[in-house]
């Protein structure tokens, strides 16, 4: 009783957005006027379609007993035209699930399972395509010989290839989408992922390949029946009784034109409303429409606690990282962009991981939860309350991504799934481990300040504003009451009001909870508004980690301060920006001694040696530098 209840405004909506689609309308009156009697045939008063009667050749239409006559062998024109009908659809709809039953798995594997099976299937599929497709349906029928079942199974054949590699590019970019990375943060195993994050957002893509593929398939079924290799007599399917049809064009038309007609209908009816099914199905089509006034959401007090401190805190470290190293592939060998990464959060520690784009503070993040892409390695060590991560089984990270250590990523429009609403993801989240979670639906909705956003757990991401979607990936985040948090630029694509909402939400869900956040930012500003400790990246490296009242007040890295002199202050319209010449090394780059020796103002021979450590300078700071700056910024 719930899942009907719950279902119909679901239904009822979708029916109304296919009544407003007039393309799909269209496309179902015209299939309705062809198929409706086809499929009403065995209940109609027709004479049998194969019963010949040579006295009553070429009948006119409106004959006794014959509404649109007979054909050059006395039998009902329209009996045949329905029962033939009949056949093509049949034939042309059992042909489309076989090719995108076998297409659409062939694309799947290819695009899924790695790739050696990749260039097996695709090398095959390039083998098939080589030929045209009629001649390859031809060549199987031939061996086959002639017959509607072979005919089907010819044409299904020959219309493998075309959705094998049209799936294959449909999985393949989905594959590398942010809500897949998602999934796979939050514990889900990659059956789980198939089944419920990629195939349902490639079945309009599929949708639309049967819809346009059918059509084909009766024009071809057509084809094959026109040149005798289909149905075989007394059978009849359209294509044979235009193919007999053709000899009497010029006396008696009718007998081949109203063949064609059912032809034509079908085809273009098929196709128009395969695109109103795809439209159905994407969530995100709407038709124009008047827009709504905008609605004025109530401002929330800034969170005026001051940040906590840890500087004298005998409790373990609840994340430690030593000699962290990412090596991306080149091509020449793998390339190093993080190298020698050491630092650690404690419980309630807010610490930020700044540095200029492609300094490596993304693979730095990723490195922690061992979700690197394809083609990246990581090396070194990762521990989560003294506990390894680096050698541990897929299986087990699964249990621990989502439920100890979580991520919130740059875009959540991308990592949202498009097809879903977001009371169901919420909840697809709280199930992810099989247990009990944290909180509950509206537990999270109230704990990321979405409560009074009215049917918020029935809109899509897409009907979301930016700063909506990104409470609610962290909401997502959240669902399991991770000890850790790792924020990666989740606030650069966001205006500054809804920026500074989200630091406060994200400074409260620490302070109150004691979670840990490494928030990653290349904006010292934000950076000042929301973290106690900042790790300073350049080039792959750590180069200065120091408390953020100390960093601010006095840089000790060369590059640190050159960070803040670039950072515009409010209230000095004359304050000159730092210029930094050069730009950062490549990953690989053969340089020696310290990497930003070739753009540091104070840089000396004795700089160019070896690369120097990160070393303690006191006061909880530790830097990268031979000669660390001494005087205030």
């Amino acid at each position: 009783m719930s899942m009907a209840v719950t279902g119909s405004p679901a239904s009822a909506a979708g029916l109304l957005r296919l009544r407003r689609h007039p393309g799909a309308l269209a496309g179902l009156g015209l299939l309705a006027l062809v198929l409706l009697p086809a499929l009403a045939a065995p209940l109609l008063p027709l004479p049998d379609p194969t019963l010949t009667a040579p006295a009553g050749r070429m009948q006119p239409a409106l004959s006794a007993g014959h509404l649109l006559g007979t054909d050059h062998l006395g039998r009902d024109l329209l009996s045949r035209l329905l029962w033939g009908a009949r056949a093509s659809i049949a034939v042309g709809a059992l042909a489309t699930l076989i090719a995108a039953l076998v297409g659409g798995l062939l694309g799947l594997a290819a695009a899924w399972l790695g790739r050696l099976l990749d260039g097996v299937v695709m090398r095959g599929v390039d083998v098939l395509m080589a030929f045209p497709y009629l001649l390859l349906a031809l060549a199987i029928v031939a061996a086959l010989g002639p017959g509607l079942g072979n005919a089907m199974l010819a044409i299904a054949v020959a219309n493998v290839p075309f959705f094998a590699r049209a799936m294959r590019g449909a999985a393949l970019d989905i594959r590398h989408q942010d809500y897949i990375a998602a999934a796979r943060l939050a514990g889900h195993g990659e059956p789980a992922i198939l089944a419920r994050e990629v195939l349902p957002n490639l079945a309009p893509t599929l949708l639309l390949l049967m819809t346009t593929t059918l059509g084909w398939m009766v024009l071809e079924t057509a084809g094959l029946s026109f040149l005798g290799l289909g149905a075989q007599p007394p059978a009849a399917d359209l294509g044979s009784m235009l193919g007999e049809g053709r000899e009497f064009l010029t006396t008696y038309p009718r007998v081949a034109v109203l063949p064609g007609l059912l032809i034509l209908l079908l085809v273009v009816g098929i196709n128009l409303l395969g695109d109103g099914l795809r439209d159905l199905l994407d969530p995100r089509w709407s038709p124009p429409r008047p827009a709504a006034p905008a609605q004025v959401s109530p401002s929330r007090a800034a969170d005026s606690r001051a940040p906590q401190t840890h500087e004298h805190d005998p409790t373990p470290p609840l994340l430690t990282v030593r000699d962290l190293g990412v090596d991306v592939s080149g091509p020449e060998g793998p390339l190093p962009a993080v190298a020698g990464v050491d630092f650690h959060l404690r419980p309630g520690e807010r610490v930020a991981l700044v540095g200029e784009s492609g300094c490596g503070k993304t693979l730095t993040a990723l490195a922690l939860l061992r979700l690197l892409p394809a083609g990246v390695s990581q090396r070194g060590d990762v521990r989560l309350r003294g506990r390894t991560l680096m050698g541990l089984s897929a299986a087990v990270l699964r249990d621990l991504r989502g439920r100890r250590i979580a991520y919130v990523p740059q875009e959540p429009l991308t990592a949202l799934d498009p097809l879903f609403r977001v009371g169901a993801q919420l909840r697809e989240a709280r199930r992810a481990h099989g247990e009990e979670a944290a909180y509950t639906t509206q537990a999270l909705v109230r704990m990321v300040g979405l409560e009074q956003v009215p049917g918020l757990l029935r809109r899509f991401p897409h009907e979301l504003s930016g700063g909506q979607r990104q409470r609610v990936a962290i909401a997502l985040a959240l669902a399991h009451g991770p000890d850790l948090l790792i924020a990666d630029e989740a606030t650069t694509a966001l205006d500054v009001t809804v920026q500074r909402e989200i630091l406060q939400l994200l400074r409260r869900l620490c302070d109150e909870q004691g979670r840990a956040l490494l928030f990653v930012s290349h904006d010292l500003a934000l950076v000042a508004a929301l973290c106690e400790r900042v790790l300073v990246m350049y080039a792959g490296r750590i180069v200065e980690d120091a408390p953020l009242s100390a960093l601010l007040r006095r840089p000790a890295h060369p590059y640190t301060a050159a960070l803040l002199g670039a950072t515009p202050e409010l209230g000095r319209p004359d304050k000159a920006l730092a210029v930094l010449t050069g730009e950062p090394p490549a990953p690989g780059a053969q340089l020696t001694g310290c990497r930003f020796a070739h753009r540091c103002p104070r840089v000396q021979r004795v700089c160019r040696g070896d690369e120097p450590a990160l070393t303690d300078h006191g006061d909880g700071r530790r830097v990268r530098c031979l000669f660390p700056l001494e005087d205030p910024a």
